[in-house]
């Protein structure tokens, strides 16, 4: 989890300003969706976790 929170602060609230609470929400929202979904992880083989599981399965 640590490292999960690591990159949501860098690569979503540190490259980001947020004018209300619920942008903030969006960005974290579509930021667990990319992180999950298309962002490719070194530890997966170069593969994102959704992709990673589905190859398992």
């Amino acid at each position: 989890m640590e490292n999960f929170f690591s990159h949501l602060k860098s690569e979503c609230f540190y490259m980001n300003s947020f004018g209300t609470s619920e942008e903030g929400r969006g960005a974290v929202s579509m930021y667990i969706r990319f992180y999950n979904h298309h962002r490719f992880q070194k530890k997966l083989n170069n593969l994102s976790p959704y992709q990673y599981r589905t190859q398992v399965a």
